[in-house]
């Protein structure tokens, strides 16, 4: 399982990259492996409000369709338009491919986010 340090984490299997006020959310490498090859991203609309812990994407693969769950509360600024025509790029790569940007409205909410470390030990 691979893990990024500087990243902080979520039981739910999401991860968060935080630049300023800006939260670029995916899912974590361990999560793409479970659900085997990704063949659909179901994205939110730009402008769209979220809480942390609301159900925003939806991801299919091979095996299953999995919900993807927002880690902080805010406004989803960005989507990556390129999952839409090559969702693989989740299983190539699940730390470079993030799915959305959000606004945080709560900034402070990413200091109850587990570290690589706590998932890490969460996951075994």
């Amino acid at each position: 399982m691979k893990l990024q340090d500087e990243l902080r984490y979520v039981e739910s299997h999401e991860w968060v990259r935080v630049e300023e006020n800006k939260a670029y959310v995916g899912i974590t490498d361990y999560a793409q492996d479970k659900l085997g090859d990704i063949v659909y991203v179901e994205l939110p609309e730009v402008g769209t409000i979220v809480e942390a812990g609301d159900q925003f994407v939806v991801l299919e693969s091979v095996k299953a369709a999995s919900d993807v769950y927002a880690p902080v509360s805010g406004t989803v600024i960005e989507v990556n338009e390129e999952l839409v025509d090559n969702p693989t790029l989740i299983n190539e790569s699940a730390y470079d491919a993030w799915i959305v940007a959000i606004d945080m409205s709560l900034p402070t909410e990413v200091d109850n986010l587990l570290t690589a470390e706590e998932y890490k030990e969460f996951c075994e």
